[in-house]
């Protein structure tokens, strides 16, 4: 399906591009974001989390055939980090211009969007209509449709 091939692909490169700004230019914005209880290295953190995001988002990219683990992947990143997003709520952390509170619990709610955008792009939400035939599954593998 083309919408799932583009939504894949906006994904992909959303998370590399994400995870190349942890590793860059907004390190320090990102180290704002690490929780406190966290018991890792803030940079640390921040540095892994840019890796996995690169390597995640090239994944979903380059290799269709294998979006439905890909997206999983991404889906349970998204809920790994997500109690890193309500301690910046509750801590009242500024970062990224989410400098109130109102705009830090506005963005709790994208939090599930990913999650589904990651799921679906991944192919694994929706209901097929009829069984695929051998040629078509492989055709879904080549092609990442």
């Amino acid at each position: 399906m083309l919408a799932q091939t583009l939504a894949r692909v906006a994904l992909g490169s959303f998370m590399v591009t994400a995870g190349v700004l942890h590793l860059t230019t907004q390190r320090e914005e990102f180290r704002a974001q690490v929780p406190d209880w966290l018991p890792v290295d803030e940079d640390l953190t921040v540095l892994g989390s840019g890796v996995v995001e690169v390597a995640l988002g090239g994944a979903f990219i380059a290799l269709p055939q294998h979006r439905r683990t890909i997206g999983a992947l991404l889906a349970a990143f998204f809920v790994a980090i997500f109690p890193g997003n309500i301690a910046q709520y509750v801590e009242g952390t500024d970062a990224f211009g989410l400098d109130t509170d109102r705009a830090r619990l506005v963005r709790l709610f994208f939090q599930p969007v990913l999650v589904l955008w990651a799921l679906w792009a991944g192919g694994l939400l929706g209901r097929r209509r009829t069984a695929p035939t051998e040629e078509q599954e492989r055709e879904e593998v080549e092609t990442g449709e």
